[in-house]
């Protein structure tokens, strides 16, 4: 487990709470604790309705063990007259019922547990889908927050701007064109505020929308650490927990198994009962077993055969569901390994844009360079800030997607 411990530690964890300190840094702060994420998740509609399908399930599996074959009572009145003359009020009652043979019921029995097992790995699936859309939300709030941020510091800059235009005006030294260029800023510096804001709100109540216990603010975060779990121990991890294999798993075996039904079901079912007649004025009584066995024929074999098909079409899905999967762990690892340098690349050169952005203001006031170098320090600052925001958000949740995927927070290596 030790080899999880670089990657757990990351900032990908900043938006998640993990199972044991094993898979984590320690120094990582817990955000979202995994029993309020618990509770979230398990009031998310589509885990309760997969909680409520596994219910459904284990009704079904008792009603295969079960069988359809049920009692069946049945009973006749009849009147014979005698051509000698009289008349006999004569009856006849019987009780008979289908057994299952050929192992037919131990299939059946086989199949109903199936049918759990591929429910409880829906209701896994549905709480890692939940999981990965809780944690895209809470990402999109943090992301919105920071903008939101970063967008507010340039405000106060773009302020401070028209204050020292307005003065060098006063003072003779800047033109009307120039204050008009600084009020224009900061009137364009408010448009991107708004919009921030706005992006915010809708970021926040999307996520209590759909996860109205999920309350808490985001955090400040801290910065991702590189990938040093190689991707092939990732695949391996989350193939190994990959919810959509394991329904494609028992969705392959129950197609198998309805297979291996249908092909002992074409030895028909007898069925047997008992009866008890009273016949000759009740002079006789008649007791006795009847058996009767239908004939197969093309129906059940045919139907053999398209399940046999259904089989073949079951495995090649989860084949295909491997390779699906395999795609996706791919896409995920490159993206998080891609997400990370860039957001090392922005983040070298961040430092030294936005202190010559802090310089060229302070020289502005003091007259040493024009509105135009300002501005223009100002924007390269402002647009190294928002890369270098993007670049750490997106690493943090390829890196999250990769340990939701893999189950190792949230307690989901227990579904």
């Amino acid at each position: 487990m030790k080899q999880w411990i670089a990657i757990a530690g990351s900032a990908a964890l900043m938006t998640l709470s993990a199972p044991a300190g094993a898979w984590v840094n320690g120094s990582v702060p817990e955000l979202l604790a995994t029993p309020l994420v618990r509770q979230a998740l398990d009031q998310d509609p589509a885990v309760l309705e997969a909680r409520r399908t596994l219910a459904a399930s284990g009704h079904g599996a008792a009603a295969l063990r079960a069988g359809a074959h049920e009692w069946t009572t049945r009973a006749t009145l009849q009147s014979r007259r005698y051509g000698a003359g009289g008349r006999s009020n004569e009856w006849e009652a019987g009780l008979e019922r289908a057994f299952r043979i050929g192992g037919k019921a131990k299939l059946d029995g086989d199949i109903g547990d199936v049918e759990i097992g591929i429910a409880k790995a829906q209701v896994g699936e549905a709480l890692h889908e939940s999981a990965r859309t809780l944690a895209d939300l809470w990402m999109d709030v943090v992301a919105s927050r920071r903008l939101k941020d970063v967008i507010t510091e340039q405000r106060g800059f773009a302020q401070d701007s028209l204050k020292a235009v307005e003065s060098r005006r006063k003072a003779g030294d800047a033109s009307v064109l120039e204050v008009n260029l600084a009020t224009t800023d900061l009137i364009e510096v408010d448009r991107q505020l708004n919009a921030a804001t706005t992006a915010e709100a809708k970021a926040q109540a999307k996520l209590r929308a759909r996860f109205p216990l999920i309350t808490e603010l985001p955090q400040p975060i801290a910065d991702p650490l590189p990938l040093e779990t190689p991707q092939a121990q990732w695949l391996e991890r989350i193939l190994a927990e990959s919810d959509p294999i394991r329904v494609a798993e028992g969705l392959a075996k129950k197609a198998a198994l309805t297979a291996d039904r249908l092909r002992a079901d074409r030895t028909p079912d007898p069925t047997v009962g008992v009866f008890v007649a009273s016949e000759a004025r009740r002079s006789e009584r008649i007791y006795g077993v009847s058996v009767s066995i239908p004939l197969a024929g093309t129906y059940r074999n045919e139907r053999m055969l398209q399940a046999l098909q259904e089989a073949e079409a079951a495995r090649t899905r989860l084949d295909g569901k491997r390779r699906e999967v395999e795609m996706e762990v791919t896409e995920t690892y490159i993206d998080a390994m891609g997400s990370y340098e860039r957001w090392r690349l922005t983040s070298q050169g961040l430092t030294a844009t936005q202190n010559s952005a802090r310089l060229t203001q302070r020289a502005y006031s003091l007259g040493e360079v024009d509105l135009q170098g300002l501005l223009l320090a100002r924007k390269q600052a402002l647009d190294a800030t928002i890369a270098a925001e993007q670049a750490r958000v997106e690493a943090l949740r390829a890196q999250s997607r990769l340990m939701i995927d893999a189950h190792l927070v949230w307690d989901l290596e227990e579904d």
